[in-house]
């Protein structure tokens, strides 16, 4: 399991910070992932809105009338009144809009728990690149560092030869022109260094403190096949696109109930009263000051012309439900080529380890001989500098290589469902997000007057972390390590 893995790397001295302390905290307060939560709980609303349209609604209204002048041909010559009704309706049929508007606010929410669970993986495939990007670049610092150093020797070894006439200027100006190049490397990959370092803490919410080296990954598939059978049942972007699809048919139906009949019950009361201004008049005063009156009945309508409407309505629901077909086979197209990539990637990357590991061998003998030779007066300095170059060259290389396969190993497992929160075995900091939670706390509530406090941010915010600076740790130095020097 992936996440025993992650847990394994725990046991890192308690001073650094490993790959599940940055993929803890950004699971915890990263806004990207806290914004698709909050959006997801948006959708879940979508259900108790729909069934709101089946559920009886109760209105009342009220008036207060001042007569300022009464008609001449009026018996009652009232001069105030009050007005007050109440009534009830119970939806019985609506040709199946409610019942089918239910089942796509329902189905909607499951693509949508499928979108969370894409930008989970999305937002933990970006701490990975960031974690290894972070490493990848204070190794380049350290190779860049300890190429200034060798120079440096190899400079004043020159001017030293140079002295006693053993070399030439041009030998001494070969150094030093190396040199200079190495220190213009070195300055930009300390800039390189710090802009990988700011990106950690924009996805983190941490600054990266001597980052260890990250477990192996466990779960990557045997062949592409097993990969591309894996995605196409697992991954949540193709999911929450089969969902969405669903959806759009269930959308048909509801179009299509505009031209059906609707049947509900109702009923209503009236209270009527004069505030005693039926005063004058034989007539007016044989009339009580208050009236009140119930009714209740069943109502059906019927529409018989719209002009058009429900048409172009359904119409319009059918070509939106072929575009959502439509999307379905594009989401499964760009995954299969988007696991394919992946794949390929990765495995090149796993190459190239092997053959920069065989080029630093090489490139490290091949440096020892090229001394050994410029001893004996068979080698140049120019040599001796080319061969140190190819050293530092490989090794960059590797160090890419490996920055490379980590983070395709994690996208492939990523493209194929298998890089989000559950798998990686996360939730030692509390428990995990669960978004059926809120989904069941409001579905089936009726209360109008029911709500939640004003929501406040949870994500972490990174202003008072300090800018971070081109200082490599010492873990970084081991990559520096040439024979002979």
């Amino acid at each position: 399991m992936a996440g025993a893995a992650l847990t394994a790397a725990a046991a890192a001295p308690a001073h650094a910070d490993t790959l599940r302390d940055a993929l803890e905290a950004a699971y915890r307060g990263n806004p990207t992932l806290e914004a698709a939560r909050a959006q997801q709980r948006a959708t879940d609303e979508n259900v108790p809105l729909q069934k709101a349209a089946g559920r009886p609604s109760v209105t009342t209204n009220s008036q207060y009338i001042e007569f300022v002048k009464s008609s001449s041909t009026s018996l009652i010559a009232p001069k105030r009144n009050v007005v007050a009704n109440l009534d009830l309706a119970v939806p019985i049929y609506s040709g199946g809009a409610v019942r089918n508007g239910i089942k796509a606010a329902e189905t909607r929410v499951q693509a949508g728990r499928a979108d969370l669970r894409g930008t989970e993986s999305s937002v933990f495939s970006q701490v990975v690149a960031a974690y290894m990007d972070v490493i990848r670049a204070e190794a380049l610092v350290a190779l860049s560092a300890n190429q200034v150093r060798v120079l440096g020797v190899n400079v004043q070894s020159t001017s030293d030869r140079f002295e006693i006439g053993d070399l030439t200027r041009t030998d001494v100006a070969q150094s030093q022109a190396r040199l200079a190049t190495a220190q213009s490397d070195l300055e930009s990959a300390q800039s390189n260094l710090i802009a990988a370092r700011e990106n950690y803490i924009a996805i983190v919410g941490l600054a990266p403190d001597d980052l260890q080296a990250p477990p192996p990954l466990p779960g990557l598939p045997d062949s592409l096949e097993d990969a591309v059978s894996t995605a196409l049942v697992e991954n949540p972007d193709l999911i929450a696109a089969r969902e969405r699809a669903k959806a759009a048919g269930y959308d048909i139906d509801v179009a299509g109930a505009a031209r059906l009949p609707t049947v509900s019950l109702f009923t209503g009361g009236t209270y009527n009263n004069y505030l005693g201004s039926l005063k004058s008049g034989a007539v007016a005063t044989s009339y009580p000051q208050t009236s009140t009156a119930v009714q209740a009945g069943v109502q059906l309508s019927l529409p018989l012309y719209q002009g058009g409407r429900p048409a172009a309505q359904e119409r319009q629901a059918q070509a939106r439900s072929s575009a959502a077909l439509e999307q379905q086979i594009g989401a499964e197209r760009n995954l299969i080529a988007q696991v394919r990539s992946a794949y390929a990637s990765w495995k090149a990357s796993q190459a190239i380890i092997e053959s920069s590991q065989q080029a630093i061998d090489a490139a490290s003998l091949s440096l020892e001989g090229v001394q050994a030779e410029n001893t004996v007066g068979n080698r140049t300095i120019l040599d001796i500098l080319n061969a140190e170059q190819e050293l530092v060259q490989a090794r960059a290389q590797l160090v890419t290589a490996r920055r490379n396969a980590y983070v395709a190993g994690f996208s492939l497992l990523a493209a194929m469902g298998r890089a989000e929160a559950r798998d990686l075995g996360l939730g030692d900091d509390g428990p995990l997000y669960d978004p059926a939670v809120y989904y069941d706390r409001v579905q089936g509530k009726w209360n109008d007057w029911a709500h939640d406090p004003d929501p406040q941010p949870q994500s972490t915010r990174t202003v008072d972390i300090p800018a971070p600076g081109a200082e490599i740790p010492p873990s970084a130095e081991s990559v520096t390590e040439t024979p002979g020097n």
